[in-house]
């Protein structure tokens, strides 16, 4: 008698939200019925694998759901920007951990049958912190890509309305939207909005929107994948810190990143430069990701305008400020050797005696001709 009872409220239940449109909560009383100890396994079965066929945003039932973009009630300007096939300008270049990580949270939704077979949801909210210009937003992109999702990227200057008292809404219209379809949603510089709530300069409203955050974060649907990206992670609520499952820190790249992100920016221009990865490596080790595009890029158009070799404008990059005398020297032993400056010049540019960089090249040409 106890289990018919409990099955009528579950029925019950099941129709309220049903009868409300509220898909994902109906996902997510479905799977946890799925996998309750007292589900009749057959049926359990059967649950988990509708939940793994659910209707995705190409198929003709999630057209039909398909809502206006949200806009702020003042301005009247949407309050999203949506990416629907996301572009990659190139392939990012990460640390080992970053890129496991990307990578399983990948996996989590590729083999999502096997998670909730073990009673498991795939990571729902994750948060990016990191500096500016380390490939936050381009790791988005790339998660959104790979799960063949559109990326929704939040406009925070579009959600603070002139009229504050409305950030509030429009900040909660968002999320509801976005928790309406499939898709990877960006919320960035969330320090904007998440700021801590025991800071005395921010006024009350400021202050709820976190709350509207928390509570958003907690109730986020595991069909969605959640992404929260900071330059200043030390701003934000250690509440909200608390309910992101996962959190990755982008750096800033070291010699062996910049390597390998100059060899991309290279080979799209042209195979012959590939000789400057090793030596700008070195100098621009520390930098951000942009800072280094930045710099070849203005080198390259500098090259275009004068029209002068590119070389010239990329040894100009090679500044041994903050660099020790040992990198120094090794700068401008590379130089010489791969014959991208004389010796004079290497002087010049990296501020190493001639008599130095020759005494080295000895050294490195006797070292050769023992091998």
């Amino acid at each position: 008698m106890e289990d018919i009872d409990k099955l009528q409220q579950n029925f019950v239940h099941l129709a309220r939200i049903a009868l409300s449109e509220r898909t994902q909560d109906v996902q997510v009383f479905l799977h946890r019925i799925a996998k309750s100890r007292t589900t009749d396994k057959k049926l359990s079965t059967a649950l988990i694998d509708l939940l793994r066929k659910n209707p995705t945003r190409s198929t003709p039932l999630r057209r039909d759901i398909k809502t206006a973009v949200p806009t702020d009630i003042d301005s009247r300007f949407h309050l999203l920007r949506i990416e629907e096939r996301p572009h990659l300008p190139s392939e990012p270049v990460y640390a080992s951990d970053v890129q496991t990580t990307l990578n399983r949270l990948v996996e989590e939704r590729k083999k999502i049958k096997a998670l909730l077979e073990a009673g498991l949801e795939p990571t729902r909210t994750i948060l990016f912190t990191g500096p500016p210009g380390v490939g936050k937003t381009l790791g988005a992109r790339w998660l959104a890509r790979q799960l063949d999702l559109p990326l929704m990227i939040l406009d925070l200057s579009a959600v603070m309305s002139s009229y504050l008292g409305r950030t509030g809404a429009n900040l909660r219209h968002v999320l509801d939207y976005a928790k309406s379809v499939d898709c990877v949603l960006l919320l960035d510089e969330l320090d904007a909005i998440a700021k801590r709530r025991d800071d005395s300069s921010e006024i009350g409203e400021l202050k709820r929107l976190v709350t509207v955050l928390l509570q958003q974060l907690d109730d986020w649907p595991s069909t969605g994948l959640l992404i929260a990206a900071t330059n200043h992670s030390k701003l934000l609520d250690p509440a909200v810190w608390r309910r992101f499952e996962q959190p990755v820190a982008f750096d800033l790249p070291g010699a062996d990143g910049v390597h390998a992100y100059l060899k991309i920016l290279f080979d799209d221009f042209t195979p012959e430069l590939s000789k400057w990865t090793d030596l700008l490596s070195v100098s621009l080790a520390g930098r951000s990701y942009s800072d280094i595009e930045r710099e070849v890029n203005l080198a390259r158009r500098s090259a275009a305008l004068n029209n002068k070799s590119l070389d010239q404008y990329l040894s100009r990059l090679i500044i041994p400020d903050g660099l020790s005398k040992r990198e120094q020297i090794d700068v401008a032993v590379r130089l010489v050797k791969n014959n991208l400056t004389t010796q004079r010049k290497a002087h010049e540019l990296t501020g190493v005696a001639r008599d130095t960089i020759r005494k080295h090249l000895k050294t490195q040409d006797k070292e050769r001709r023992k091998k």
